[in-house]
């Protein structure tokens, strides 16, 4: 336990080592052996580069461009750097892309959501979704009180733009695509997605949060990729974020409009108190100019050149890991490996959570994702440029781990927590049952340990209640040690 507020101040170098103590306890950040929630681009000092540039700016205040104008300048070149990559300037038919630099995709995605409800006349405003489409647009409905549309997507994982058209009524404001999806790597059809809300009188937006840094360089090696940006008509927005594929640190993403009178419905503005006239692109008011200052200096230290030939070593670690998934017994792919994921499902006899947590204890550390719907679960491996050096490793790893969970067989939770589990519905989540749930399942006070067990419960639940659950299971986790 480390306390918040000790009775006396701690000297510095204390402070530090006792940080640095804690961190030891998290997955490792760089290695290439991470495949979920960090972006690492193995090149020497960019570390240092970042943080030296966030303290230069982490006292300066988003809140006020005016006394601020060194934050001002830097987030306008962040967002035309994007807008060249995304297809807008003067050669398109979008010269006066505008955009805000936002804390993440969430973020970004909420806005451009807003944005299209505050925009339309509709008292009933709908946005219609892929089923692939990130959580975020759910969580974006949830907030906005705007109704969530959710279209199956097609035998190829893919936004079904028939289904799609059948689903856009006089309410719609807006419908999306992803580029590509964050489960399975896959590029939703744009063009045709964009055509059709043109056709409608809607908006579109595109949430390339994962991959819109890294497909322009994915094309220009020669994928096959379909056009996702302002070079596309239709598409009126675009979120990417930096702090994956631009490899700055987190808290730094892009919503780009296709013009600036997309964008004003977008901003918060309140002048009938006594205080300060508030006005907000974005949801935070106040905000630290760190990220951004990190941000900029990522992008200018890597350049062009440098994007370019990382997105080439994740396209080859990706080919590596597509390679080692095809030949392993007991696993295969679930999705082509067209963009920066590795997708891959398990055969008959193999206990997808179980392989996981086998992984895991070879140092291999992969995002489990559960079924839903007619779709079974899946890991997921996000590939980043430090995977190149690693990626040659994972076969054999892979073989052993499989073998592994042959030889230990699926979980088998306890009967009497498969009744409780059994007879649950959401309503009936309460903190003690958690926690009973929690000793039944053999968890600590949280970790990084094997959770094949976990797993296993909550992919045999419903999703809504896997939301109560997991909800339940981190409302335990985050608890003050008094």
């Amino acid at each position: 336990m480390i306390e918040g507020l000790p009775a006396h101040g701690v000297p510095a170098e204390q402070v530090l080592a006792e940080l640095r103590g804690l961190r030891e306890a998290d997955l490792p950040t760089h290695g290439g052996r991470l495949f979920a929630y960090v972006y690492d681009p193995d090149v020497p000092g960019l570390d240092e580069l970042a943080r030296a540039a966030y303290a230069i700016s982490a006292h300066v205040n988003g809140l006020d461009p005016t006394a601020f104008p060194s934050l001002l300048a830097m987030e306008n070149a962040l967002v035309a750097a994007a807008g060249r990559l995304l297809g807008a300037g003067p050669a398109t038919a979008a010269p006066a892309m505008v955009g805000s630099v936002t804390s993440g995709g969430t973020e970004s995605l909420l806005l451009a959501v807003k944005a299209a409800r505050d925009a339309a006349t509709t008292r009933e405003p709908r946005i219609v979704v892929p089923s692939t489409a990130h959580a975020a647009f759910a969580k974006a409905a949830h907030y906005l009180r705007v109704a969530l549309d959710v279209v199956p997507v097609g035998d190829d994982l893919r936004a079904d733009v028939a289904a799609t058209a059948e689903r856009i009524g006089p309410d719609t404001v807006l419908i999306a695509g992803s580029a590509p999806s964050y489960a399975h790597g896959v590029v939703d059809p744009i063009p045709e997605l964009a055509a059709l809300a043109a056709e409608r009188g809607v908006r579109c937006h595109v949430d390339a949060c994962f991959g819109g840094w890294v497909l322009p360089y994915l094309r220009r090696l020669g994928a096959g990729l379909p056009a996702f940006g302002f070079d596309v008509p239709g598409v009126t927005s675009v979120s990417v974020d930096l702090h994956k594929y631009a490899y700055a640190p987190k808290g730094v993403s892009l919503l780009l409009h296709r013009d600036a009178s997309l964008r004003l419905p977008q901003y918060f503005a309140y002048a009938d108190w006594p205080g300060y006239t508030m006005i907000n692109p974005v949801v935070s008011s106040t905000r630290s100019g760190g990220p951004i200052a990190a941000a900029l200096a990522t992008l200018r230290h890597i350049g062009d050149d440098g994007y370019l030939a990382l997105a080439a070593k994740t396209r080859e670690a990706v080919s590596v890991l597509a390679a080692a998934v095809r030949a392993a017994e007991g696993v295969r792919l679930f999705a082509p490996p067209e963009t920066t994921v590795v997708c891959l499902a398990a055969e008959p006899g193999v206990d997808l959570f179980v392989l996981a947590d086998e992984l895991a204890a070879r140092g291999w550390h992969t995002q489990p994702q559960l079924a839903y719907a007619k779709l079974p679960p899946t890991l997921h491996l996000t590939v980043t440029a430090a995977v190149s050096a690693t990626a040659a490793d994972f076969a054999p790893d892979l073989t052993a781990a499989v073998a592994a969970t042959r030889t230990r067989g699926p979980v088998a939770l306890p009967p009497e927590l498969v009744r409780t589990a059994g007879a649950l519905t959401p309503e009936m989540v309460t903190p003690e049952l958690i926690e009973g749930l929690a000793g039944g399942l053999g968890l600590g006070d949280g970790g990084t340990g094997p959770m094949a067990a976990v797993n296993t419960l909550l992919d045999a639940a419903p999703p809504a209640l896997r939301e109560a659950l997991l909800a339940g299971f981190l409302s335990l986790l985050q608890r003050p040690a008094w």
